[in-house]
C-alpha cells in the first residue's frame, strides 16, 4: 500500500483515556471524530453514555476500554464492565490482559480471562491489549496464538500508559502470528503521520491515538499526546 492511497481517518480510534478527562474534552473528541470521519472514539466506560448521546446520529463507532490500564482486576469484574459498557452503547471493547498472570506462567488463567470477556462481547468486536513493551517476543506470540484460538477481532499493542507504546516490529510479529483474519491495532506513541504509516505498513489495521487530527492533517502532535 502506497502512502497516497492510505485513508488515515478510517484507521483511527480517536482516543481520550486520561483520568482527568472532562465532559467538555469528550465532547470535543466526538466532534473531531465526526468532522474528520474517524472510525471510532475510544473512551473509558464511564463516558460511554455521553459518547453514545453525542454520536447517535453519526457513523463513528464507540469503543470502550475494559480493565484499563492495568488489566489486573478480577475476571468477573472485567466481564461485568464489558457487559455494562455494551449496554450503555459501546460498539467495540478493548480489554487489557493480566500481564502478571502471563509472567507467572498462568496461560490457562490468561486465556480464561480473555474468553470471559469474549463471551460477553458476542458479536461486539473485542480487541485484546497485550502491553507489548512488557513482553518478550515469545510471550507476544503466545498471546496472539491464544487470541487467534478464541477468535477475537483484534490484538492490540499497548495501553499507552506503561513503559512504551507501539513498535513496528511488534506489529509485524503480531500480524505474522494471527494471520490475515484478525485485526492488529497499534496504539501508544503513534503521534504523527510518518509513524502511523510505518505501523500500517507493518500490518496494523487500526491506529489508537489522541493525535488523530494531527495525523490526518500531517502535522506534529501536541506534547503529551497519546
Amino acid at each position: 500500500m502506497t502512502t497516497e492511497h492510505i485513508d488515515y481517518a478510517r484507521y483511527i480510534d480517536h482516543t481520550l483515556l486520561a483520568m482527568d478527562a472532562t465532559e467538555t474534552q469528550i465532547a470535543r473528541l466526538c466532534e473531531e471524530a465526526q468532522q474528520h470521519h474517524f472510525y471510532a472514539v475510544c473512551v473509558n466506560s464511564g463516558y460511554v453514555p455521553l459518547a453514545a448521546q453525542l454520536l447517535q446520529e453519526s457513523d463513528v463507532k464507540i469503543c470502550s476500554v475494559i480493565g484499563f490500564p492495568l488489566g489486573a482486576g478480577l475476571t468477573i469484574a472485567k466481564a461485568f464492565e464489558a457487559k455494562a459498557a455494551i449496554a450503555a452503547g459501546a460498539q467495540e471493547i478493548d480489554m487489557v490482559i493480566n500481564v502478571g498472570w502471563l509472567k507467572s506462567g498462568l496461560l490457562d488463567a490468561v486465556k480464561a480471562d480473555i474468553a470471559a470477556v469474549r463471551d460477553v462481547c458476542d458479536a461486539i468486536p473485542l480487541k485484546v491489549i497485550l502491553e507489548t513493551c512488557l513482553l518478550s517476543d515469545e510471550q507476544i506470540v503466545q498471546l496472539c496464538e491464544i487470541c487467534r484460538a478464541l477468535d477475537v477481532a483484534f490484538v492490540k499493542t499497548s495501553t499507552g500508559f506503561s513503559t512504551g507504546g507501539a513498535r513496528a516490529e511488534h506489529v509485524a510479529l503480531m500480524r505474522a502470528t494471527v494471520g490475515e483474519q484478525i485485526g492488529v491495532k497499534a496504539s501508544g506513541a503513534v503521534r504523527d503521520r510518518a509513524t502511523a504509516e510505518k505501523m500500517i505498513q507493518a500490518g496494523a489495521t487500526r491506529i489508537g491515538t489522541s493525535s488523530g487530527v494531527a495525523i490526518v492533517a500531517s502535522e506534529k502532535a501536541a506534547d503529551g499526546s497519546y
